[in-house]
């Protein structure tokens, strides 16, 4: 039999009659009517907080977010699952949102860029839903993943070369935060945008500073500028193959979605190289393993995927009718956030936290269902990739500060490390145009034919030593009548012996 909970939309959480616990108090982290708030001073150790959470009220817990806003937060592996897996249900159109369709929700309200409704796939349903993201897949599915790899390995090179004489760096801000932005400028078509200003650009947005909407502005400047070009001017690219799909994009909508797969590809991988860079300097016993190759680094990007996502949480689902989930009664015009940290260490799927995930990709980091992230294995690829040249580049590679000093910046996304401080013995720069060659090319002889060999094509050589085969095949050459006969060399008369002349 399932207990009775009340929806949060049926509670008066705007009373001013709670009283107000003083600082220091651990109820000072509760809004009204005694709920969890996900936001302020309290909030700031997430982990902590939905582990309380989950204590008090298992899989699927009411909270509080920006201007005491009530939500559900889903901590349960298999009730996310459920969620983002029953479209019929839940939905990420957020205009079905009870606050938001009462007024309750500002316009100004801090979150709104994280559940404002958009014409692109990531909200849209049914027919149209399959519309927008069967072009972006079909887009995605032109990618040359083996090229892909060889550009990360490439731009890896030239971003060591601006740090590697040195002996110091910050891997966050020198490398972490520009692979990412590298690789996807290329996939996009747009290599020449790639720089420091469209970093700073894609950070400064995703911090909400009183720049971001600058920021934001021209990201969606050189994505209009892109979209055009390839209008008039066809490439081999991924913005030319979502121009080109047979949905027949709006150019609103291609900008839209390349925006969408910029940023979100962006964030996500560099999210995911500082905390797997993070946890190989911090961690003696996940770095022996790597050295030891009881580990690869692929390996070791999808346990940190389990243990330390890119994004914790992603705002959010809504019901569309109403339905139960995780023992609780969930009304219609719920919001719900999918809790994509709390769900990967639910203790029902890994009871043991310290034990290795190596071979299960099970974890919720890139969603599921019709909202799966398309770009996951981009991701992978940059992140593997990278993190390998970067090390074996490196190998020496060492946490140039105590780990307690290491800083992040937290939001209810997701948790960006601030500064990665590394040192290493400095090297010379690399040049990353030369081809790749095991071993140089050996001086091509012209006229090693037996039918326009000379004199000297007869005699074996160091880089074409005589064997019993092709002596044959000389020893046929007629000299040249006005050579003189010389008498055959050590090697050449030793030759004849084994053969029995």
């Amino acid at each position: 039999m399932t207990p009775e909970s009340h929806s949060l939309t049926d509670r008066d959480l705007t009373s001013d009659d709670t009283p107000v616990p003083p600082p220091g108090c651990p109820a000072h982290g509760l809004g009204p009517g005694g709920v969890r708030r996900l936001y302020g001073p309290e909030a700031e150790d997430r982990r902590a907080l939905y582990e309380k959470l989950r204590a008090e009220h298992g899989a699927v817990a009411p909270v509080l977010i920006h201007d005491d806003v009530p939500m559900w937060v889903v901590l349960g592996h298999s009730e996310n699952l459920h969620m983002v897996r029953s479209p019929s249900q839940f939905t990420r159109d957020s205009r079905i949102w009870a606050p938001l369709r009462s007024g309750r929700i500002k316009p100004d309200h801090p979150l709104t860029p994280h559940f404002a409704w958009q014409p692109i796939c990531s909200y849209a349903e049914g027919d149209e839903h399959l519309r927008l993201r069967g072009a972006v897949t079909g887009a995605m599915s032109t990618i040359d993943y083996r090229g892909l790899r060889r550009y990360i390995n490439r731009t890896t090179q030239a971003l060591v070369n601006r740090f590697c004489e040195e002996g110091r760096a910050d891997l966050v801000g020198r490398f972490a935060d520009h692979l990412p932005m590298a690789v996807m400028c290329e996939v996009l078509g747009m290599p020449d945008e790639y720089n420091d200003r469209i970093v700073h650009a894609a950070r400064d947005m995703l911090k909400g500073t009183e720049t971001a909407i600058a920021s934001n502005q021209y990201i969606v400047d050189a994505l209009t500028r892109l979209t055009a070009r390839r209008r008039t001017q066809p490439e081999d690219d991924f913005t030319t193959h979502l121009v080109n799909h047979p949905a027949r994009l709006t150019d609103d909508e291609i900008r839209e979605h390349l925006r969408l797969v910029l940023i979100a590809a962006y964030e996500a991988t560099a999210n995911l190289i500082a905390n797997v860079l993070r946890v190989i300097l911090t961690d003696p016993r996940f770095r022996a393993q790597l050295n030891g190759g009881q580990m690869t680094v692929p390996e070791a990007v999808e346990q940190s995927l389990w243990d330390e996502p890119p994004f914790s949480s992603i705002l959010g689902y809504f019901a569309k009718q109403d339905t139960e989930l995780g023992g609780q009664r969930i009304r219609k015009g719920d919001g719900l956030l999918f809790g994509i940290a709390p769900g990967n260490v639910d203790p029902r799927v890994r009871p043991d936290l310290s034990a290795g995930m190596q071979g299960n990709r099970s974890h919720l980091a890139f969603g599921g269902g019709p909202h799966e992230c398309p770009g996951q294995d981009i991701g992978r690829a940059i992140a593997d990739t990278g993190i390998d040249a970067l090390l074996t580049r490196l190998p020496d590679i060492q946490l140039d500060c105590a780990e307690d000093e290491l800083r992040w910046t937290a939001s209810i996304a997701s948790r960006h490390l601030v500064e990665l401080p590394v040192r290493f013995e400095p090297r010379p720069p690399q040049d990353v145009r030369q081809r790749p060659a095991l071993r140089p090319l050996p001086v091509q002889r012209p006229g090693w034919l037996i039918t326009t060999a000379g004199p000297q094509s007869t005699e074996p050589t160091a880089d074409r030593p005589a064997t019993p085969d092709t002596v044959a095949a000389w020893s046929v050459v007629p000299e040249p009548a006005a050579a003189p006969q010389r008498r055959p060399g050590l090697w050449r008369r030793v030759l004849r012996w084994w053969r029995g002349d």
